[in-house]
């Protein structure tokens, strides 16, 4: 039986050329090469299966080549190629840091450093998933990564970039890959399918790159699984079938019972989505996604940020043209608020039956949905508070045929009435002092006065809306939340990540800087003198508002202090380790010359 190798392997790229979606670093690194301006240390870093290990694979091969291609490019033909090729290279050496993490194995790494390639011209060292280095390993790398052999390339590769001290970062080149565009991984998904001799539609691949989210190794394993289940014939129905994806169909007749306002068709085909097996929180994620490509369709300049295949964006821009904008903005806004309660709501189904509610009301809302406003405004309310005041006029209409509204309309001045009908006065308060003075049961005060004027009845309401923005204005602030000062270390770290590259030195410097926490709000940060204060003066007002938004919190404040001369960097390095030791012996400056040892 033949030996089945997986397409993520088999189509694995080795020249540069053949690399999907990296273009420009790919460039970058054949000019490189062709101009012999090789970096001692490279760091790729991006998300997972993107081509950061292939690219390594692939530069190493290529810097070895003997006879190089005028395009830049690994003959294939060379002793050092054909060697590489063949996995027997002793020019080229991988390391897990995943699994090899410890400082004996970074010492083991420095120790064959030093030993020159027999053949070709330098040794590269991969290193994959270099965020896995213990902190002390990464110490005992520091000085072979600053100053290493003429003859050794370090490549790091990894995809957690904030987790790398920024010593190591300042030492390499640093690449960062991209995510795989849909229209990339389709076009190369249809060549391994030509190569395979396998039929797919377009759109089943189009499903499949948007499973992968970037990634071509994924791409390519849920290739090989779907091209398992449908037996080599790959269709639409059976792609989503296989990956368990919603039909784009339900979101758009879904859509449609949005616009015709029709909720229990709406409510029966969400109980169908969940017999089907389907997550709630998985649906309401597409139907999120479903609104924002109906968005980006209905305008010709946005309809390119569509990732959908051919005859599905017809479809699109069809339904797009029958949304209203107002009514794509609200229904974004509620899909967007339902995903973000899903993970705390106890009763998720309700959650999203509410929602899929809310979004089939918004077109029937009439003139509010045109204004942006949706059902969650008090319309029927408002609706029936004339007909309240009809129904509350009729027990009275046989002494008072016209009620105090209808006179209040007609007529501008006061109208007098019998004083025997002075009961009847609550009755024909307006609906706004009631709404005012709380529910329909508390006990309304009989009017002394023979009748109600519209002046009456203007002060009424200037009085109820100052009652009412009294009421609003008592309401309590949001209170400060509490933190410890792991949490303010948290946030103090994450800041520092987050600087641009041209304050690269600030944020090495705020990572290594002792912070305490001296009170419920205060904490300082102990700096080394004066000018390292003035640098950071300027940057206090922004890491202020950064910890205050993400602690939930308004009081914090920061102080510097400048460190005592008492106050000494404990040493963690071989060699600050020494010359600690030496202030105390003197003896080991003689041993270490006499014998003349150095550091690595």
């Amino acid at each position: 039986m033949e030996n089945y190798i997986v397409s993520a392997r088999k189509y694995r790229p080795s020249t540069f050329e053949s690399v999907v979606g990296q273009k420009a670093l790919t460039t970058t690194l054949k000019n490189a090469i062709a101009t012999h301006k090789l970096a001692h240390a490279y760091l790729f870093c991006g998300p997972r299966g993107v081509g950061k290990t292939t690219c390594a694979r692939i530069f190493a091969k290529t810097i070895n080549c003997m006879s190089p291609t005028a395009d830049g490019e690994a003959c294939n033909q060379c002793e050092s190629c054909v060697a590489f090729n063949e996995q027997r290279s002793y020019n080229i050496h991988e390391l897990d840091a995943a699994s090899n993490n410890s400082v004996d194995d970074i010492r083991q790494l420095v120790e064959q450093v030093r030993i020159p390639p027999q053949i070709g011209n330098y040794k590269v060292y991969i290193i994959d998933e270099v965020h896995m280095l213990s902190a002390s390993a990464f110490n005992a790398f520091l000085k072979t990564l600053e100053e290493p052999p003429k003859h050794a390339i370090f490549i790091l590769a990894t995809t957690e970039k904030h987790k790398i001290l920024p010593t190591i970062l300042s030492r390499c080149q640093i690449y960062d890959f991209n995510r795989i565009g849909v229209e990339d991984t389709v076009n190369h998904l249809m060549y391994v399918a030509q190569k395979e001799n396998v039929s797919a539609e377009p759109e089943a691949l189009n499903v499949i790159a948007l499973k992968a989210d970037g990634g071509m190794r994924d791409a390519l394993s849920i290739f090989d699984q779907v091209v398992s289940f449908t037996g080599g014939n790959i269709t639409y129905q059976g792609a989503i079938e296989n990956l368990n994806v919603l039909d784009y169909d339900y979101y758009f007749r879904l859509t449609d019972y949005f616009l015709e306002g029709n909720v229990s068709s709406a409510l029966l085909l969400f109980n169908d989505v969940l017999n089907n097996g389907f997550d709630g929180g998985h649906f309401i994620t597409g139907l999120s996604s479903h609104f924002r490509d109906l968005l980006v369709s209905k305008d010709g300049v946005t309809v390119s940020l569509l990732e959908v295949g051919a005859s599905i964006r017809d479809k699109y821009q069809a339904q797009a043209q029958k949304c209203p904008v107002k009514f794509l903005y609200k229904a974004l806004k509620l899909c967007n608020d339902c995903d973000l309660n899903y993970r705390i709501s106890k009763n998720k189904r309700l959650l999203v039956e509410l929602t899929l509610i809310l979004v089939a009301q918004i077109v029937s809302e009439g003139d509010e949905a045109s204004h942006g406003l949706g059902p969650t405004q008090i319309k029927p309310i408002a609706k029936n508070q004339a007909a309240t005041t009809q129904q509350s006029a009729q027990p009275v209409q046989s002494a008072a045929p016209v009620t105090s509204a209808q006179t209040t309309a007609a007529q501008p001045t006061t109208t007098t009435q019998p004083q025997a009908q002075t009961p009847a006065a609550p009755r024909e308060m307006p609906d706004i002092l009631k709404q005012s003075q709380g529910t329909a049961e508390k006990k309304i005060p009989v009017r002394k006065k023979e009748g109600i004027s519209i002046r009456n009845f203007n002060n009424e309401k200037e009085q109820s809306t100052a009652s009412t923005q009294q009421t609003i204005a008592n309401v309590e602030p949001e209170k400060d939340h509490p933190f410890d000062e792991s949490d303010l270390r948290y946030q103090w770290q994450l800041f520092a990540q987050q600087l641009p590259l041209e304050h690269r030195a600030m944020a090495g410097r705020m990572q290594g800087m002792n912070i305490k926490l001296l009170d419920a709000t205060t904490f300082e940060a102990v700096v080394e003198n004066d000018f390292v204060v003035d640098q950071f003066m300027p940057l206090k007002p922004a890491i202020e508002m950064h910890l205050r938004t993400q602690l939930h919190n308004k009081q914090i404040k920061m102080i510097f202090r400048v460190s005592a001369p008492e106050e000494k960097r404990r040493p963690t390095s071989k060699a600050e380790k020494y010359q600690a030791m030496a202030e105390k012996n003197q003896a080991l400056i003689t041993l270490k010359n006499e014998f003349g040892l150095e550091f690595y």
